[in-house]
């Protein structure tokens, strides 16, 4: 279909603009490897500090590109299943917020005054313009949910009763109701207490609260960036693997998307089992919830491997009796038509079966204490949102910018190649990583002038090996990146070969039951919402009324000294002086 010039230029710019800014993240994650790996053995470098470039890293790659690529992802999914059109006054409102959101925030992350990581929970403190663009970000990015697509997919179903509402679209639907929930906690975390305490106009805050809050968001927000890499799975993979495949189960995909509804949220606390503020139990019920969002999951890693093999067997009726050997024919490398996008799907799904193993490491109530803080857990966080989710990400990126302004895909042997070089080095780096963390290797902590440094107490040189390992696996991710980004380049400026058009392959259903249930959505957040509520009123009771820690003042990265004198130290002071 084709798309109209102003609508085409906003999906094209939520595109092309957190693109540009992850050059910057992909960069600064090098120098991560780098820093910990001893070869940098320093504090800063080409003026840029440690802990600012790990900032920019997790905010660039995590935040910024996903956020504003999903939003593009889904006006193009509505756009094209809904055929109905968007209004442009509300998708330039979003896309000018997320941009003026992200500049205010990155200004503030370049020039050193917000090294606050993009967990960026309390009592670290960024400068008011960092938390001010997170929320124009935040915000921009919802805009198109309550004014373009909740008003289609409504005219839809009135338009269609009784139909089943296009399933990419009841994917990306559920993903932004989610997000919108997901959004309340940390909300309230930035406006309540991080914004004052940035502008001065209140001396302490309660640290334990802000991780509650921020953790009812923060592990939310990986479904969020999930969700889409499996809405591609069951609607476009099987349909380019052979030209002819078909999706299993349309219901089975459904039903997954219901079940991240109900445990997409009251599963926080698995970041917070060594919080003492918080009580034991209620830590174990969501460690319990957190189990159950493993097994969405793997309804999608049965669903999607039988509609590959019947698509599979389909086209190839001499492997059709095989259990396993079917497997060979996937076009794992291919540059027939919209093949090569098969590369960036297989090869974050093969990461991802790393991922979601150590996950149930880190969800573990007992075993998360024996990695707790160290580098198993940025290992398996590169598996996860690092693996399928970014490969997905690009793969979808240079297929949108390819389609909707009429080019070929130059160079797509290095568009083919890139996934599995990014496969590669990202294994590596999650084995150093995970074996490092299972030895006691901190995460977060500049390595290179401490524990890996020669001339320094700290020394542990039995760590030294996994560190120089994840720094050579770094180079082969970066050289992944520089093969897709001399294609998605190469593709951006090359001429017109077409008229500019959208279009997605789509596998019909093999199985298309009816399931009324699964079509309703309204129950099952009611359900979520409540759930929600009720898994975290304990919590923010303990941290509000019974935690040990309770109001502190702020901190920077550059100085162990509190940014204010504590209040409590006041008022010792006071009592001792009256005595």
């Amino acid at each position: 279909m084709k798309v109209e010039g102003s609508i085409k230029t906003v999906i094209l710019g939520e595109i092309i603009f957190p693109i540009l800014l992850l050059i910057f993240g992909i960069y600064h994650g090098l120098m991560q490897a780098l820093y910990r790996a001893g070869i940098i053995k320093d504090m800063s470098f080409l003026g840029i500090e440690y802990y600012q470039g790990l900032t920019l890293h997790g905010v660039i790659n995590a935040v910024v590109f996903t956020t504003m690529v999903i939003v593009a992802f889904g006006n193009a999914v509505f756009l094209y299943y809904l055929k109905k059109p968007l209004r442009p006054a509300v998708q330039w409102a979003s896309f000018l917020m997320m941009v003026i959101g992200t500049l205010m925030a990155a200004w503030a992350m370049f020039a050193g005054k917000a090294n606050v990581l993009y967990t960026f929970y309390l009592p670290l403190i960024a400068h008011p313009a960092f938390y001010i663009g997170a929320a124009l970000l935040l915000v921009g990015s919802i805009v198109p949910l309550f004014f373009d697509w909740a008003p289609n997919y409504i005219s839809w179903r009135r338009e269609h009763p009784g139909e089943k509402v296009p399933l990419a679209v009841f994917g990306v639907f559920v993903n932004h109701i989610m997000w919108v929930i997901m959004l309340v906690p940390v909300v309230i975390t930035v406006v309540f207490q991080m914004l004052p305490l940035s502008l001065g106009l209140v001396s302490e805050v309660n640290p334990s609260l802000s991780r509650t809050l921020f953790w009812a968001f923060g592990h939310p927000l990986v479904y969020f960036w999930l969700l889409p890499a499996y809405t591609m799975l069951y609607t476009v993979l099987p349909k380019i693997v052979t030209g002819e495949g078909k999706l299993y189960s349309d219901s089975a995909a459904r039903f997954a998307f219901i079940l991240f509804i109900l445990f997409s949220f009251p599963v926080g606390l698995h970041h917070q089992f060594t919080e003492p503020a918080v009580t034991n139990s209620y830590k174990l019920v969501q460690a319990l919830f957190t189990f159950g969002v493993a097994v969405p999951s793997m309804l999608t890693a049965f669903t999607v491997a039988a509609s590959l093999e019947y698509s599979i067997k389909s086209k190839y009726p001499e492997v059709k009796n095989s259990l396993f050997y079917w497997w060979t024919k996937i076009p794992y490398i291919s540059l027939e038509g919209d093949k090569w996008l098969v590369s960036y799907f297989m090869a974050g799904l093969f990461l991802f079966f790393v991922g979601g193993i150590t996950g149930i490491v880190n969800a573990s109530y007992n075993v998360n204490l024996v990695v707790h803080n160290t580098s198993f857990v940025p290992g398996h966080f590169h598996t996860t949102v690092g693996g399928l989710v970014t490969l997905s990400l690009l793969g979808i990126s240079l297929y949108l910018v390819s389609k909707l302004m009429g080019k070929e895909i130059r160079f797509k042997g290095l568009a083919v190649l890139a996934p599995w070089l990014w496969w590669q080095g990202m294994l590596i780096f999650e084995y150093a990583m995970s074996v490092a963390g299972l030895h006691g290797f901190p995460r977060r902590t500049n390595t290179g002038i401490s524990y890996l440094n020669p001339d320094s107490p700290l020394y542990r040189p039995e760590w030294v090996g996994y560190a120089e390992l994840s720094a050579f696996a770094a180079f082969i991710i970066v050289l992944g990146f520089i093969f897709w980004a001399i294609s998605f380049f190469g593709t951006l400026l090359s001429p017109s070969v077409r008229e500019g058009s959208l279009e997605f392959p789509t596998a019909e259903a093999l199985h298309d039951e009816k399931a009324p249930a699964l079509n309703r959505l309204t129950p099952w957040f009611a359900i979520s919402v409540a759930l929600f509520v009720l898994s975290y009123i304990p919590a923010l009771y303990d941290v509000t009324k019974r935690g040990v820690f309770f109001d502190s003042p702020g901190y920077t990265d550059k100085n162990p000294v509190p940014i204010t004198k504590p209040q409590s130290a006041k008022e010792e002071k006071s009592t001792a002086e009256v005595k």
